[in-house]
C-alpha cells in the first residue's frame, strides 16, 4: 500500500470517527495532531460529510485556520438551508409532472434528511426521478423553465439539475448501470412502484424495494471505487429506522438476484462498526471475516483497490462493469474515427463536386451542352483550364 493511499485512508477514518460520534452521541474528542485542513476540507466535501466535521469541531477547533473553518461552517449553514426548502422544491416538482400527466418514479428522496435525529446533519441529497425516454425532454423543458440548470450530464443516463434556492434534482431516462442484469433487476423493481397520494402519476419505492435500491447502488458504487462514506451513513440510518418492517426474506433474494447478498451483508455490518454497535444486528447479517472488512473499509477510504479483494462477487461485478465501460468506450472510439473518416470523405466529395460539377450546373455555364450532352467531361476540363490560367495570371 502506497503512502498516498495510507493516508487517505487515515484521513477517511477521521471522518468515519467525527460522523460516528455525532450520530451515536458521543464525546467528541477535541482536534489534535497536524491536519492539512485543506486537504482534509476537500476530502470530506468529497465524502459529503463536511457538516458534520464543522458540528465535529464546535468548541474543540480553535488550531483549525479561519478560512476552513468558515468553509466548513458554510457547508453547515447549507444543509441548515437545504432542510426548509427540499420539502417545499420537491412537492412543487411532482405536483407540476403530475398535473401535467407524465408519469414518474421516485428513486430516492431528498427527505431522507428526516432519518438524521438532528436533520441539519443531513446532504443536500437530490430528488432523484425516473423519467424514461418518452416524456425526458419535456421534463427537462419543465424545469429549465422553472429556473432549474444542468450541473452534470450522466452520459448515457440523465442529468442533474439545480435551482438557484440550492434544490437539486436529478432525472434519468435510462437507469445508471452499466450491466443488464442490474439494469433488468432494477426495472423489475421499477414495476412495482406504488402511487404515491395524493398524486395519481407519481411513483414511490416500498420499504422494501427502496432498501434493495440503496444496497444495490452502494455496491455498484463499491466495486468502482466511488462509494461515499454519506451513502454507507444513509444506509445505516435507513436500515436502522425501518428494519422492523423490512422482510430480510425477501430482501435477500432480491440481493441473491443481483449476485451481490455476500457484498451486500459485509456493507451492512461495515456500516453498523462505523456508526452504530455490530451487536444490534442479527448474527447471521454480521461480517465473519474481519481481514475482508479491512480490505472493504480501505477501499471505501482510499478510492482505490488497496489489497487483493477477496470477495468472489465483487470481483465478478466489477469485471462485468469494466467490460461494458470498455465496450462502450471502444464503442465510441469507433464512433469518433467513423465521424473522422466521414468529414474526410464529404471534404473529398466536395473537392470532387467542386471539379466536376453536375449537369444542370455546367449546362448555364455552357449553353451548348444542352444540345450535345456528351462534351461534358470536354467542358469539364475548358472549366478546370481556365481556372489555372486565372489562378496563374
Amino acid at each position: 500500500m502506497n503512502q498516498g493511499a495510507n493516508r487517505l485512508i487515515l484521513e477517511g477514518r477521521f471522518l468515519v470517527n467525527i460522523a460516528g460520534a455525532i450520530i451515536r452521541q458521543d464525546a467528541l474528542r477535541p482536534v489534535r495532531g497536524n491536519i492539512d485542513w485543506e486537504r482534509m476540507f476537500r476530502f470530506a466535501d468529497y465524502h459529503r460529510v463536511a457538516n458534520m466535521v464543522y458540528l465535529g469541531m464546535l468548541g474543540k477547533g480553535d488550531n483549525i485556520p479561519e478560512r476552513w473553518r468558515d468553509l466548513f461552517f458554510d457547508r453547515y449553514v447549507q444543509g441548515l438551508l437545504y432542510k426548509d426548502s427540499c420539502e417545499t422544491a420537491e412537492q412543487e416538482i411532482l405536483t407540476l409532472l403530475d398535473v401535467s400527466g407524465i408519469p414518474c418514479t421516485i428513486l430516492e428522496s431528498s427527505r431522507i434528511h428526516n432519518l438524521y435525529q438532528i436533520q441539519e446533519m443531513a446532504y443536500r441529497n437530490p430528488l432523484k426521478l425516473w423519467i424514461g425516454k418518452d416524456n425526458y425532454s419535456l421534463v427537462k423543458g419543465y424545469m429549465v423553465d422553472q429556473g432549474y440548470v444542468t450541473t452534470f450530464t450522466y452520459k448515457g443516463f440523465g442529468e442533474r439539475m439545480k435551482h438557484s434556492s440550492g434544490f437539486q434534482l436529478e432525472i434519468y431516462y435510462e437507469l445508471p448501470f452499466h450491466t443488464k442484469f442490474y439494469k433488468k433487476n432494477m426495472m423489475q423493481i421499477l414495476n412495482y412502484a406504488y402511487i404515491k397520494e395524493p398524486y395519481k402519476h407519481v411513483r414511490a419505492l416500498s420499504v422494501d424495494k427502496q432498501f434493495v435500491w440503496m444496497m444495490a447502488q452502494c455496491v455498484y458504487h463499491y466495486v468502482l471505487d466511488e462509494l461515499r462514506i454519506r451513502e454507507v451513513l444513509d444506509l445505516y440510518l435507513y436500515y436502522k429506522t425501518w428494519h422492523e418492517q423490512i422482510n430480510m426474506e425477501y430482501i435477500k433474494k432480491a440481493w441473491d438476484s443481483f449476485r451481490i447478498d455476500e457484498v451486500a451483508k459485509m456493507l451492512l455490518a461495515l456500516s453498523y462498526m462505523w456508526f452504530g454497535s455490530v451487536e444490534e444486528l442479527a448474527p447471521e447479517q454480521r461480517a465473519e471475516d474481519m481481514s475482508a472488512y479491512d480490505i472493504m473499509e480501505n477501499r471505501i477510504l482510499s478510492r482505490t483497490p488497496t489489497g487483493r479483494e477477496t470477495n468472489q462477487q465483487a470481483i465478478a461485478l466489477e469485471k462485468c462493469i469494466r467490460k461494458e465501460l470498455d465496450k462502450e468506450t471502444r464503442k465510441e472510439r469507433y464512433q469518433r474515427r467513423k465521424e473522422k473518416w466521414k468529414e474526410k470523405w464529404d471534404g473529398f466529395m466536395r473537392q470532387v463536386t467542386w471539379m466536376f460539377p453536375g449537369y444542370k450546373y455546367m449546362r448555364t455555364m455552357y449553353p451548348v451542352l444542352e444540345y450535345i450532352p456528351i462534351l461534358l467531361p470536354a467542358f469539364w476540363l475548358v472549366r478546370l483550364l481556365r481556372f489555372l490560367i486565372g489562378r496563374i495570371a
